[in-house]
């Protein structure tokens, strides 16, 4: 079965890096309703984090972190790629995107279990639409 390949719409939002305030970011929009695809969280300059949020409805996500008071950085593409696991399966990925001469911003990947990986990988934006068509290239 060949991967699939979904772009998804994600956001940024830089909260103080400290112990447990992702936590707190989380809960909150659990509480709030929004319901994630993936989410991703790494510290940045000074004593920052910046937590990556894909939701699942884009809508839902706004209106709650409006409500929560979060600074949301305008809406970026990810690509989610899911299938069965194999060995070289996101290095295909990456390999395809290289070839067309697009840059990686962050991928992240994992085993899923049952013999299924999953991976979001960012681009840049002026290069979302090259990736979509070199992602799905058979």
């Amino acid at each position: 079965m060949a991967d699939t390949v979904t772009a998804l719409a994600y956001f940024a939002v830089v909260v103080p890096n400290k112990i447990g305030e992702g936590a707190k970011v989380l809960a909150s929009l659990n509480e709030a309703g929004v319901n994630m695809i993936g989410f991703w969280g790494y510290p940045v300059k000074g004593k920052k984090a910046q937590l990556d949020i894909a939701p699942a409805d884009a809508k839902v996500f706004a209106k709650a972190a409006k409500k929560l008071g979060l600074e949301v950085a305008p809406k970026r593409t990810a690509f989610l790629i899911g299938g069965e696991d194999r060995p070289g399966a996101v290095a295909e990925a990456l390999g395809k995107l290289a070839a067309a001469g697009i840059s990686t911003h962050a991928a992240q990947a994992i085993c899923a279990g049952e013999g299924r990986y999953g991976a979001l990988i960012q681009v840049g934006d002026d290069d979302v639409k090259a990736a979509k068509k070199a992602l799905t290239k058979k």
